[in-house]
């Protein structure tokens, strides 16, 4: 699968590095540039993105602590639970798509979610 954006792999490793600072609204941030041009001419890598997108989303709710916050971050979770088998050797950018993923999972360990 090949990506149009040629900015996806540079917003993925944005992501990457966002994430570990704890900067989960701005990863956010970085991928949903990236991701309007997928989502628009409809790749197979959107939903991928998406996930990713709403996985940073729900650290930010849990890291704000806000009134109902951790079932927030568990709503918004799901679009990511729905979408990391996409996740596979085959796509373009897999290894950036792979440590994404995998900081993902990492942090749902550390939150119990």
């Amino acid at each position: 699968m090949l990506v149009e954006n040629h900015d996806l792999k540079s917003a993925l490793l944005l992501y990457i590095n966002l994430l570990e600072k704890e900067k989960y609204f701005e990863a956010h941030e970085a991928l949903e540039e990236a991701w309007h041009p997928l989502r628009k001419s409809n790749h197979p890598l959107k939903n991928l993105v998406k996930g990713l997108i709403n996985g940073a989303i729900c650290f930010e709710h849990i890291k704000r602590d806000r009134d109902e916050s951790r079932r927030k971050a568990m709503q918004v979770l799901k679009s990511y639970e729905r979408h990391k088998h996409i996740c596979k050797e085959e796509i373009e950018f897999f290894n950036e798509f792979s440590k994404c993923c995998n900081k993902i999972e990492i942090l749902k360990e550390l939150h119990k979610l």
